[in-house]
């Protein structure tokens, strides 16, 4: 059985941890999509799966987006409403996305 250094386990360019990083935007902007599709499936409330799946993306999501619903209210569209939050919030997390990657990189 081969054992590691320690040198060996912490050497990761910054390249790697930029890939890295770009995967979690990644994986959260895609939450955040599905969310937008969850919204639009009807509630099935003794479905004991897709309530734990509707509730962990809600959990994720919820707290970064109520920061762009405090400050974008809901479209009025007749008796509906649009939530542009997500839109805005996929936005803003593809910008910074973008600049911390770039930072992390070099």
């Amino acid at each position: 059985m081969r054992t590691f250094a320690a040198s060996e386990l912490l050497a990761i360019t910054r390249g790697e941890v930029a890939t890295y990083v770009a995967t979690l935007f990644t994986v959260y902007i895609a939450l955040i999509i599905v969310r937008i599709v969850l919204s639009w499936i009807p509630r099935m409330p003794y479905n004991p799966v897709l309530r734990a799946v509707v509730g962990f993306v809600q959990d994720v999501t919820d707290p970064y987006l109520n920061l762009f619903r405090r400050i974008l209210p809901a479209v009025r569209l007749g008796p509906a409403a649009l939530d542009l939050s997500p839109i805005v919030g996929i936005f803003v997390l593809m910008i910074v996305r973008g600049i911390v990657v770039a930072l992390i990189g070099g």
